[in-house]
């Protein structure tokens, strides 16, 4: 079966890291739980759930008369279509092949791009992920005399956190350590 990203952009990851930050606010703030927290329904629910076109204008002002005028882009258009044994509608499609190449090889760079700043995003936020995780698991050993709310909250805070990081390690193909 096909690895299935559970982050498929930047967008996707707000959930993830409104969980690290509320992690980082209840390690700060000994008396902070689910109700007084920012993200109070998803902790209630994990606690619950125990879980071109420049290019081609230029070419075409620059092979006819001068000009765009009718004469200037009517001889532009066969001047560019004769380079293939054609007229101005071959002229058409000639022109407009460079802002198509370009048009694909520009979201391919900027697909390139987003993939990249996404795993470097899941990246940052796994680690950081991690860090909360073993951070709230002390407090949940450490802190004594803690109430019930308390508990219940970094509880919740736990069950998210570890899943926020199998989604993460699976999204990256990082096995457990």
């Amino acid at each position: 079966m096909a690895n299935v990203k559970r982050f498929k952009s930047l967008d996707a990851l707000q959930s993830v890291v409104n969980v690290v930050n509320e992690a980082g606010e209840a390690l700060k703030d000994k008396k902070r739980t689910i109700a007084n927290s920012t993200i109070p329904d998803v902790l209630a629910a994990a606690l619950g759930a125990g879980i071109g076109g420049v290019a081609s204008f230029a070419a075409l002002y620059g092979l006819g008369v001068v000009g765009l005028s009718a004469a200037g882009i009517t001889s532009g258009l066969a001047a560019a279509g004769a380079v293939v044994g054609g007229g101005m509608v071959a002229g058409i499609f000639i022109l407009a092949a460079p802002i198509a190449a370009l048009a694909a090889g520009g979201v391919g760079i900027a697909s390139a791009i987003k993939r990249k700043q996404l795993k470097q995003e899941k990246e940052r936020l796994l680690k950081a992920a991690i860090e909360k995780h073993h951070a709230i698991v002390e407090a949940l050993k450490s802190e004594v005399d803690v109430t019930k709310e308390r508990a219940d909250y970094l509880n919740s805070l736990n069950i998210l956190l570890k899943q926020a990081i199998k989604d993460l390690r699976a999204d990256l193909g990082v096995e457990a350590a």
